[in-house]
């Protein structure tokens, strides 16, 4: 397999590593929730993971039918706008010079050329505003 095929494999396995802990196997409660991004998501949530009252904010912005847990379908929406993110703070952080390269993003990645956001702000911003 490859890489991004691996990873979308990674983000299935990482939710249902949480979602199968409490209640329903397909879904993630409140308490999951939080573990899920205290512990996989710390890099990208770095001032969220410390703050319980946004880490709800968050969870009822996804939370569409208001059924106070997350489906795979509601928790993608979340990977989608971090990935958005992280990848403007790359090219906010590329180094100068000609070509496309990216510097470091959310997560703290390694910078390198483009071979084949801007904060956690603007991920819940994001967040609230699609889900309008």
């Amino acid at each position: 397999m490859s890489v991004l095929e691996n990873s979308i494999n990674t983000i299935i396995n990482s939710f249902h590593e949480y979602s199968k802990q409490l209640g329903h196997p397909d879904t993630l409660n409140r308490r999951e929730f939080k573990q899920l991004v205290k512990r996989d998501l710390a890099n990208f949530l770095k001032k969220e993971k410390r703050d319980e009252r946004v880490i709800n904010d968050i969870m009822e912005d996804l939370d569409t039918n208001e059924d106070n847990q997350l489906s795979f379908e509601e928790f993608i929406v979340l990977i989608g706008r971090l990935t958005e993110a992280s990848h403007e703070e790359m090219h906010k952080n590329a180094p100068p010079g000609g070509g496309h390269s990216h510097g470091p993003g959310l997560g703290g990645s390694d910078s390198r050329p483009c071979g084949g956001p801007t904060t956690q702000i603007l991920v819940t911003r994001q967040l609230r505003t699609s889900l309008v």
